[in-house]
């Protein structure tokens, strides 16, 4: 088995190549979680190319250890949550989104894993998972994890990309230690301006010499309480899917900065120019630009805290009501809290104020509810809007931007009222 300890993603052994009968496959799914998924057992496993989910596996409802996904890739991995399946205050590991850049590494488990912490450090670090829970103080946080693409399908013109409804967003309670801990123990240096993260998960053209994504955090965000290094999700193991055993999680910033199966921090006297972390990637144009505009590389600036944004998880797009319904859901946004959540059932014309409770902690969603009478049997729609303690508020309609980020429209459920 290679060595956990790399600093890239490892080179595929010597007997995985293409041509060999030892074929890898996505192996944190496992060989059982296919045998389940096929029903019986896979003779030719072994043949399964590299990279490539089972088939059995890709269903809706079929990815090991998740419950009602949308998959949207599967090469890289890509699932998001329907929107009534985030109903819950904290998001089951079985319903949190999957957001994949490459393959992931073939072993996950916590034996042996180490995390290197060097660069521009006085003393740098390498920390077995063991050692991050004895040296550190454990927190267990519920944090808000939200991929910058999601609801890029409502931009028009498309954008590019895996095209995310509502459902790449999740809170789930997190256990680990603070980053700014293991960076105090490791000596930040005075010239150090940002953090360079690595995983160790595969480019998909399974060329070892390259990385399929590495970004980092300005130092200043790095060493904030909420940001941890996490090896529990919801009081067990990470999901392999999910960055076990080990990651970042980093609340209220795009979840790129939260790197999974996490082998290295850097610690770097300029902001990182990793892969993913340079060009158009997780940027967005400094000034408006009108729908399909070609915009210039240098005119792009890093993402950094995500917008105010509410979803509706109760009642479900579609469903049947009667005269009277309860309505539910979350808000957020990025690092700031939601000081208002209202909602409308009269296509804007009129909003009446949820119930809004306070954070669970800094970096954690904010659940809402009220009740809605109708006063008539019809169709409605029921629309939510966030307010944010800088006083942004979401709106109807969203600017358009080349990739496809950041869109923060308000939701809309539609149902039959009688």
């Amino acid at each position: 088995m290679a060595s956990k300890d790399k600093l890239k993603p490892a080179a595929a052994d010597a007997e995985a190549g293409m041509g060999s009968g030892r074929r890898r496959f996505l192996k944190t799914a496992g060989l059982a979680s296919l045998g389940a998924a096929a029903g019986m057992a896979v003779p030719f496993h072994r043949n399964l190319p590299h990279g490539f989910f089972p088939a059995a596996m890709a269903s809706e409802n079929g990815l090991a250890g998740k419950d009602g996904l949308t998959l949207l890739n599967d090469r890289p991995l890509n699932a998001e949550t329907p929107p009534e399946l985030l109903d819950d205050p904290i998001t089951p590991t079985a319903r949190h989104f999957i957001r994949n850049n490459g393959i992931a590494p073939d072993d996950t488990s916590a034996e042996g894993w180490t995390l290197t912490v060097d660069g521009f450090a006085d003393s740098p670090q390498e920390l077995s998972i063991a050692d991050l829970r004895d040296r550190f103080e454990v927190v267990t946080l519920a944090l808000t994890l939200e991929c910058g693409g999601n609801g890029r399908a409502f931009f028009d013109p498309p954008a590019s990309g895996n095209q995310w409804t509502y459902g790449a967003v999740a809170c789930s309670e997190w256990t680990g230690v603070r980053l700014r801990d293991v960076l105090v123990a490791a000596g930040v240096q005075d010239n150090v301006v940002y953090t360079a993260h690595y995983g160790a998960d595969e480019h998909l053209s399974g060329d070892p010499d390259k990385l399929p994504i590495s970004r980092g955090l300005p130092i200043a965000k790095a060493l904030t309480d909420t940001v941890l290094i996490a090896f529990q999700m919801n009081g067990a193991d990470l999901h392999p899917m999910n960055g076990a055993p080990l990651r970042l999680v980093v609340p209220g910033w795009p979840g790129s900065c939260s790197q999974k199966w996490l082998t290295r921090i850097e610690l770097r006297d300029q902001v990182h120019d990793g892969p993913k972390m340079t060009g158009t990637s997780y940027r967005v144009p400094e000034y408006p630009v009108a729908p399909g505009e070609d915009v210039p590389k240098e005119d792009f600036r890093i993402i950094e805290r995500m917008p105010v944004k509410s979803l509706i998880t109760f009642p479900a797009n579609g469903a049947a009501s009667g005269m009277e319904t309860e309505v539910r859901g979350h808000a957020w946004s990025g690092d700031r809290t939601v000081d208002r959540l209202d909602i409308s059932y009269d296509f804007g014309a009129s909003w009446q104020a949820a119930e809004l409770d306070p954070p669970a902690n800094d970096g954690a969603w904010q659940n809402w509810r009220t009740t809605v009478r109708f006063p008539v049997a019809g169709y409605y729609e029921i629309w939510a809007r966030a307010t944010d303690s800088e006083g942004e508020m979401q709106r109807f309609a969203i600017d358009w931007n080349p990739k496809g980020y950041l869109n923060n429209r308000m939701h809309r459920v539609g149902l039959r009222a009688g």
